[in-house]
């Protein structure tokens, strides 16, 4: 692709040397670098990409996109470009020029899709995952881009981020194109929002399903990790739809300045789709959705959020309203959400990704409903019980530890505290902070096994029948990153391996 015709895309400051010329490809990763290649220099939040501009010049880089002047050669010319010299593109924000130079490059797929983001704290890879699969049963072609997995129709293509980068982000939506996909349903991450991912797609819709405590090493305080949320609402088109939860303070808050045609859900008040539970089991529940009833396999107060939000998405994407409902009914859980696991000796074990304070408290209180608190044996011990497994990940906010340990003993009767995803921090750390959360005789009931194999497998050995298991924080994940070396590990696997 010509020069010219990429930064047609952009609004450069300034341009010095030649633009008629081929681009080979473009990187913001200087390794991947070749001759005739197009560099754009990302300040980024460890390593500054401007440092490494003089090496893509040396390599051969047709052109290099950059933010900062004082990388600007002073000795080039603006009068006399020569196609052989490396080009400069001065632009105000490299991110947001990175996703502009990769719908480009792509030919603008997105344009070429129904395409749904999905954002919030909790929820988002059930919803994106759903409506994908709802969307292909109702006889359409689909993508998915989501945390566990990417899809493309049934091509799967392993997931590395929430979001991906925006050169493969466009890569995806491409592919999609090309295998015939009428929508694309994706989790749009805080992350993705403020790094200026999604910079060039256009969105046909939006879907917010909660705002708690998370990401907040990254945003340092709750108002901007809200405020960066908002901003995907507050760039929709007006043509575009968002679907909101009534029920969450800041679901209006998100939509208070978009231009989109704006939609409600909620559990507890007036909206346009409203939902509530008639019965409960572990196998699923009977809704009343609207005024008609239907059975879906998903358990929990919060699941009958997330399928209010996919109903919703669904009847503003015209589907009919029946026929969603019906293939609602057929919809199994996402991997790692809420997925039960029963064992011979009668107990169940849960296992779900709950990794904040607010997915964890929803996760036990779900259980709770289920299994009740009033039933007491002869030997006065409470039946049935529950054993919760859970630990935090290291490298990331360090403020909800205390609190998770809070909130899961409050809903326990037995508490296991230990390792999830410790990273680069000492195990040890980690569970330290969490018990900082308990109080002295809270502790003395608490177990604490570093360990996470040996905590699940202790969790199994007490449980006896109509015990229920949470093994909590993973989910999908098959993997541990312990002091930087990443190991298999899978909960389902621990679990099913004592069974």
């Amino acid at each position: 692709m010509k020069l010219q015709e990429l930064l047609n895309a952009i609004s450069p400051v300034r341009v010095l040397g030649a633009t008629d010329k081929e681009v080979h490809a473009i990187h913001f990763d200087s390794r991947k670098v070749g001759e005739g290649d197009l560099f754009v220099a990302q300040a980024g939040t460890a390593v500054d990409g401007h440092g490494f501009i003089e090496q893509c010049v040396g390599k051969g880089a047709a052109a290099v996109v950059l933010s900062k002047a004082e990388y600007m050669p002073k000795g080039l010319s603006d009068q006399v470009p020569s196609t052989k010299a490396c080009t400069y593109i001065l632009v105000e924000d490299t991110d947001k020029a990175l996703g502009l130079l990769a719908d480009a490059w792509y030919g603008s797929p997105s344009s070429r899709l129904t395409l749904v983001g999905v954002t919030g704290t909790n929820g988002k890879t059930t919803i994106a995952t759903l409506l994908y699969k709802l969307t292909r049963a109702m006889g359409h072609r689909a993508g998915l881009l989501s945390t566990v997995c990417n899809y493309i129709e049934d091509e799967a293509v392993a997931a590395t981020h929430t979001t991906p980068d925006a050169l493969e982000l466009n890569g995806l939506l491409r592919r999609m194109v090309d295998a015939g996909c009428e929508y694309a349903f994706m989790e749009v991450s805080s992350h993705a929002i403020a790094q200026q991912r999604i910079a060039g797609l256009r969105f046909d819709g939006g879907l917010f399903t909660n705002l708690t405590r998370d990401h907040i090493d990254y945003h340092k305080t709750f108002d901007n990790y809200r405020d960066t949320k908002k901003r995907f609402f507050d760039e929709l088109p007006k043509t575009a739809f968002a679907v909101t939860n009534a029920d969450d303070k800041n679901g209006l808050v998100m939509t208070q300045n978009t231009r989109a045609h704006v939609a409600t859900y909620s559990v507890r008040q007036l909206a346009d789709y409203r939902a509530q539970i008639l019965e409960e089991g572990f196998d699923g529940m009977l809704l009343q959705v609207n005024g008609q009833e239907v059975f879906v396999p998903l358990v929990g107060r919060f699941n009958v959020s997330n399928l209010l939000c996919i109903y919703g998405a669904a009847l503003q994407l015209g589907f009919e309203k029946t026929e969603v409902l019906r293939v609602l009914s057929t919809l199994t859980p996402v991997n790692g959400r809420f997925e039960t696991i029963r064992s011979p000796k009668g107990w169940t074990a849960i296992v779900d990704y709950a990794h904040t304070p607010d997915a964890v408290d929803n996760v036990i209180q779900t259980i709770r409903e289920i299994i009740g608190s009033d039933k007491v044996t002869k030997d006065n011990v409470q039946r049935p019980k529950l054993i919760t497994v859970v630990g935090c990940g290291g490298n990331r906010d360090k403020g909800k530890r205390p609190m998770m340990a809070q909130i899961a003993k409050r809903g326990s009767e037995q508490l296991i505290l230990t390792s999830d995803n410790p990273r680069d921090e000492e195990p040890a750390e980690i569970l330290n902070d969490m018990k900082a959360g308990l109080t002295e005789e809270e502790l003395r009931s608490t177990l604490v096994i570093e360990d996470r194999a040996a905590a699940i497998q202790t969790a199994c050995t007490l449980a006896q029948a109509g015990d229920v298991i949470l093994v909590a924080g993973k989910g999908h994940e098959d993997y541990q990153i312990i002091r930087g070396v990443k190991h298999h590990f899978d909960d389902h696997e621990q679990v099913r391996k004592y069974i």
